[in-house]
């Protein structure tokens, strides 16, 4: 059995700590594998050899101040494959090195070493369950190492953005992964395993080259966040267990507020889990401000009602009339212009029919920044009907929300500070970690007065303190995950000028693209007028269907192209980038920016890519 070290220096002993590791290399170790990383502050050596059937593995690494971190292990040698078994066993010893940890703590002259053996510890070995400060940090940080590699590998242009299998694949296991659940733990070296091998086959949603999802990117600082957030795990119902948690909540929604243009004193609001729940609060508080006896009484209190949104709004809209039992047969959808935003004189229209029809009109649903087109409604003019009319209008900026915060572009959300309602997703163009949601009210005291239940065990009347923080009878949740944290962390590291610059940066992208898109005689914008939002749609034509006149017997083929290119780009990992169809429009591709790590390197290495996959289609 081989030992190998890990050495912790101070930043000023660092070339003392090198002097430390070279006579062990040159005892232990031959002409072996070697890979050496060093950055500004860390070197890292990592050997492998292979002897004899034996597998032996050496990782040194020096660290300056503050980190105190048990990396590395020694590596127990199997005898060379007999069965797949012995062959499952070398595999996971070769690939994950987490059996054991060896520390050097340089102090000095002297050296102090101790070792903490992961293989036959389990979670029942660490903090509560047992006083055992040294074992829970090696665990920990052993993690933490795991996250650091993965994050490096996000932002790395030439590592994969997947390792694609198939369903049937994960759940058969595969290079050991196993899901299944036993009625036995597993030690800690295994959890390791377990968490390389999800973030292995998982999707690296930050990479450059993700353009898939509307939230995409990784940003560091809502990391950070967001492990702060699961370390305290609490629970946003009361200020009495999320004291810090439900002011900064509070004081963001204020921002977000005056960022509308609403007066702050007046509104209301929450973080919800998610955009379609948020817009599920906004249509529910409509029927509730028109038809409060609802509450009480239910659907039979009410006439026939019915609610508007564009024919390009998002599905959540009828996914809560079904939940609400509203049913989705009492979801009118408006006309849309061809870029995808809604006509108000077809609003007005399905109004006045509903009336007609004895159906009762109740809330217009507008959309600022649509799922696929990236288009905003004409909200002044919507804001008139529904004021001519008295109904509720809600604004979906889930999407478009962001753009509020940029002097450049916030004109395009015009006339959202009419709106009774707004659902605003920071985890989208604002690039914060999912899940963070908000759904912000105008009137204050709606949302308290359509969900209070009351529940005497946790919003009693005569606390110590001002319960107007006790925020959980607002909710159609009990409990609520801490969502407020990373965004408050990331506000303070960018400040609104920062998110401005980033957002700014993904419409000038957004228009670059455009602009290259235009120049190449195979690619086909779906719009040809310059991006309203990061949205950029096209088609790419292989030279085999430029050949073919335009008519049904190529959109036929063009239908294909892009799932093809699409696929193919997922089996190789390479990029993402989603495509649909819309109304007569066959599949095309959608372009989103929304990654702060996208480069314009990327864009022209999607270009390239499509191009490479799809000449041949």
């Amino acid at each position: 059995m081989r030992n190998h070290g890990f050495v912790k220096v101070q930043r000023e002993a660092f070339k003392e700590a090198l002097q430390v590791i070279k006579p062990s290399l040159s005892k232990q170790v031959g002409d072996l594998q070697k890979k050496l990383m060093v950055t500004p502050d860390t070197v890292h050596l990592k050997i492998e050899e292979r002897t004899n059937g034996n597998i032996f593995s050496y990782t040194f690494i020096v660290m300056p101040e503050p980190y105190n971190c048990p990396v590395k292990e020694e590596i127990t040698p199997f005898q060379t494959a007999e069965t797949p078994k012995d062959k499952e066993e070398m595999r996971k010893s070769s690939g994950h090195t987490f059996q054991s940890t060896e520390k050097n703590v340089i102090k000095g002259a002297q050296t102090e070493t101790v070792t903490t053996n992961l293989s036959n510890a389990y979670a029942s070995d660490l903090l509560p369950s047992k006083d055992s400060k040294d074992l829970t940090k090696c665990f920990l940080l052993q993690v933490v190492n795991i996250l650091l590699n993965y994050i490096k590998k996000t932002f790395d242009v030439k590592s994969k953005i997947l390792d694609f299998h198939h369903p049937h694949q994960l759940l058969e296991g595969l290079d050991g992964l196993d899901l299944e659940l036993s009625d036995h733990p597993e030690s800690l070296e295994q959890l390791l395993v377990d968490c390389t091998d999800t973030l292995k086959y998982g999707v690296k949603t930050g990479h450059p080259r993700f353009f898939n999802q509307l939230s995409s990117g990784l940003d560091v600082v809502g990391l950070a966040g967001e492990w702060l957030t699961a370390t305290a795990n609490t629970n946003m119902f009361t200020y009495e267990i999320a004291p810090v948690f439900t002011v900064m909540e509070t004081i963001l929604l204020k921002k977000m507020y005056e960022i509308i243009g609403w007066r702050e004193t007046e509104a209301d609001g929450i973080f919800a889990p998610g955009g379609s729940i948020s817009n599920l609060y906004g249509i529910l508080v409509a029927r509730y401000k028109q038809y409060p006896e609802i509450k009480r009484q239910g659907m039979t209190a009410l006439p026939c009602i019915v609610l508007f949104v564009s024919e390009q709004g998002h599905y959540s809209v009828k996914k809560a009339a079904a939940i609400l039992g509203i049913g989705t047969d009492n979801v009118i959808e408006v006309k849309c212009d061809e870029r995808g935003k809604m006509i108000p004189a077809e609003l007005e229209k399905n109004i006045l029919q509903a009336k007609t029809k004895g159906q009762t009109p109740f809330c217009v649903t507008a959309t600022a920044g649509t799922t696929v087109f990236g288009a905003f409604d004409p909200l002044h003019a919507i804001a008139d009907i529904c004021e001519t009319h008295r109904l509720w209008m809600h604004v979906d900026a889930a999407w478009g929300g962001g753009l509020l915060l940029s002097r450049n572009h916030a004109h395009k959300l015009s006339g959202i500070e009419r709106a009774n309602s707004v659902t605003w997703n920071p985890h989208k163009l604002m690039g914060v970690p999912l899940q963070c949601s908000a759904i912000l009210i105008r009137e204050k005291g709606l949302l308290e007065a359509c969900n209070q239940m009351r529940a005497g065990y946790l919003f009693q009347p005569d606390k110590p303190y001002n319960v107007d923080f006790d925020t959980g009878d607002k909710t159609i949740q009990c409990g609520r995950h801490v969502d407020i944290f990373k965004l408050w962390l990331m506000w303070k590291a960018k400040g609104t000028r920062g998110f401005e610059a980033q957002i700014n940066r993904y419409m000038e992208l957004a228009t670059y693209f455009y602009k290259i898109l235009k120049k190449k005689d195979n690619f086909k914008l779906v719009f040809d007028a310059e991006p309203e939002f990061t949205n950029v749609c096209f088609w790419y034509f292989p030279p085999r269907l430029k050949r073919i006149p335009k008519g049904f017997e190529r959109d036929q083929e063009l239908q294909k192209i892009a799932p093809k290119i699409k696929a193919q780009m997922v089996e190789e990992g390479t990029a993402m980038i989603s495509f649909q169809p819309c109304g007569d429009k066959v599949n095309f591709f959608r372009m989103v920016f929304s990654n702060p790590a996208t480069r314009q390197a990327d864009v022209d290495y999607l270009i390239d890519e499509i191009e490479r996959l799809g000449k041949d289609l």
